[in-house]
């Protein structure tokens, strides 16, 4: 195992919690907006699964989002997940949710996919962004998925910490 994966792997074992951005990671950064203004989005049926997998290997995970939209929140309820949308400073809040379950940042892993996740992804343990993630914040993660966003990462991600958590209490 190269120096590098074993540096993944030990962040990875350390995960307690993961926080999700919504646009652009359950998603594939698509809006569909009727004659009426109303927006509905794609998604990736197999998340739902991969979200079973994490908190079967006891792992607590939630959206943090800063869109206002009931799209975010229908979703959330769908996959029977925790949502915080409409968030102004996503670090302050993500500070605030993984303290309040007794976790630090440094057993935190968040996934983004553009410049409004840049703070949370600097401060968590486990930085994860989409294989299509702006730019900007591409240098700044530990885990790149081969996954688009909207596209199966979000089960890339779920899979990858779930198996590594079974093989650990194994």
């Amino acid at each position: 195992m190269t120096k590098k994966r074993k540096g993944l792997a030990k962040r990875i074992d350390r995960v307690r919690v993961v926080a999700f951005d919504f646009d652009g990671v359950f998603t594939d950064n698509t809006v569909y907006v009727s004659e009426k203004g109303e927006e509905s989005v794609r998604c990736w049926r197999g998340d739902g699964l991969g979200l079973q997998k994490l908190a079967a290997a006891g792992i607590e995970s939630f959206i943090l989002s800063t869109e206002t939209n009931a799209v975010v929140a229908m979703r959330a309820k769908k996959l029977k997940s925790l949502c915080f949308h409409g968030v102004a400073d996503k670090l302050e809040e993500l500070t605030r949710l993984v303290a309040e379950r007794g976790v630090d940042l440094s057993e935190t892993a968040y996934v983004g996919n553009d410049i409004n996740d840049a703070d949370c992804l600097r401060a968590v343990g486990l930085a994860i962004v989409v294989a299509d993630a702006h730019p900007d914040v591409m240098g700044i993660a530990h885990y790149v998925t081969r996954r688009a966003g909207g596209r199966g990462a979000v089960r890339e991600v779920c899979d990858l910490l779930a198996s590594d958590h079974a093989q650990e209490k194994a």
